[in-house]
């Protein structure tokens, strides 16, 4: 990983600072964090990613932040190999305690640090929205949303074949099909998922609905319920908090690019092949 340089955010009173620190000490000194600071590792690249990243700074969680650049492959490396045998992102490092999967690592972090009561409710029946929401997304807004990520960013690239129009047709059909579901069965008419309040369920579908928009296709077009709870989750995080969270995969254009800049298009090709075939 690339360990010379990590940004750590930690609480001034106000919010949160941002440093850049070096990690290059003089042997046998080691940096002092906070007892309370966690450790992220993640690539913005990925959907879960965002949303750890997201709570973390909106909520005012003191972390560290780890890049794990997955176009240089450095989550196959050695050193990201002894934090997390799963090697994806994200994972969390609190002391000798590592927790992967982003939705174990929201709610932990929802827990440990107190975090306002709307995020991950107490009162068992506003939780249980929440987690039914979570338990469903994964496979149905996520596992499209990715695929037409792939299928019109990454694919035709690293095969050198375009995508079978029926599977992209299947895709987008899937993708609409559970868009649809959000609206009328957990958005309704409500300004969030859970009423009046934000919560860690609209913090991880926004993220999973940005993934194909990266692509150029907008899925907010022709449903306005779902761009007007876009432009509210985005007012309630923050424009520029959003907009740094989603940089990288508003530029998804640029990421064939870096790949082959950084060797990985040959070692991915037989990858995606056995993945999508």
């Amino acid at each position: 990983m690339s360990a010379e340089s990590h940004s750590l955010y930690f609480q001034n009173g106000e919010g949160f600072l941002s440093a850049s620190i070096n990690m290059g000490l003089p042997e046998g000194q080691t940096l002092q964090l906070d007892t309370m600071t966690v450790e992220l590792f993640l690539d913005l690249h990925s959907q879960p990613c965002r949303a750890v990243y997201l709570f973390a700074k909106k909520a005012n969680i003191p972390f560290e932040y780890k890049k794990v650049d997955l176009a240089s492959g450095e989550q196959y490396g050695e050193e990201f190999g002894q934090i997390s045998m799963v090697r994806k992102v994200p994972v969390l490092k609190d002391g000798d305690f590592i927790l992967t999967e982003s939705i174990a690592i929201l709610m932990y972090l929802a827990e440990k640090f107190s975090t306002p009561d709307h995020w991950y409710p107490a009162e068992p029946q506003k939780r249980a929205r929440v987690n039914e929401y979570l338990s469903w997304q994964h496979k149905a807004i996520r596992e499209s949303g990715s695929k037409i990520f792939w299928f019109r960013a990454m694919v035709p690239l690293l095969t050198g074949a375009p995508v079978d129009q029926e599977r992209m047709d299947s895709a987008v059909e899937d993708l609409t099909s559970s868009l649809t579901i959000f609206e009328e069965k957990f958005l309704q008419k409500r300004s969030f998922i859970l009423g009046q309040d934000i919560s860690l369920a609209d913090l991880v579908a926004i993220v999973e609905l940005m993934q194909p928009v990266g692509t150029g296709l907008d899925v907010f077009e022709g449903r306005p319920l779902l761009g007007e709870w876009r432009d509210r989750v985005k007012k309630e995080l923050g424009e520029s908090l959003f907009d740094e969270a989603h940089h990288v995969i508003m530029n998804a254009h640029t990421l064939p690019q870096e790949l082959e800049d950084k060797g990985m298009l040959e070692f991915l090709k037989p990858r995606l092949k056995k993945l999508f075939n």
